[in-house]
């Protein structure tokens, strides 16, 4: 782990759950009171020895935070704009809140 995650303190985090992958969006500020976010990817994965958690992670600090934003949109919106046009991004939505809707009313009593 980096020095600067180290001695970070958690204000907020979120996290996204994307089938074999999680995503977690965390805010952190460091001693001096500055913000900045991690955006850690976390992946489960078997080893001989078990499953472990392979994880990938992003620094995004203040100054950036409008360039990254700018990007993330502009890529979102050309693959659904240019790419996939009539592909159905809300579906993927409908269907999670469906499982979940089963899971909430299933008893394990």
């Amino acid at each position: 782990m980096e020095d600067k995650d180290r001695d970070s303190k958690e204000i907020y985090s979120q996290r996204v759950r994307a089938g074999k992958r999680t995503y977690f969006f965390d805010v952190k500020s460091t001693r001096s009171n500055d913000y900045y976010i991690t955006i850690t990817e976390s992946k489960r994965k078997y080893k001989d020895d078990g499953f472990v958690y392979e994880k990938h992670k992003i620094f995004l600090y203040k100054e950036d935070f409008n360039k990254f934003l700018d990007a993330l949109r502009d890529s979102l919106d050309h693959v659904k704009t240019e790419l996939l046009p009539d592909f159905d991004f809300d579906n993927y939505e409908r269907e999670e809140e469906a499982t979940e809707k089963v899971k909430d009313n299933y008893s394990w009593d």
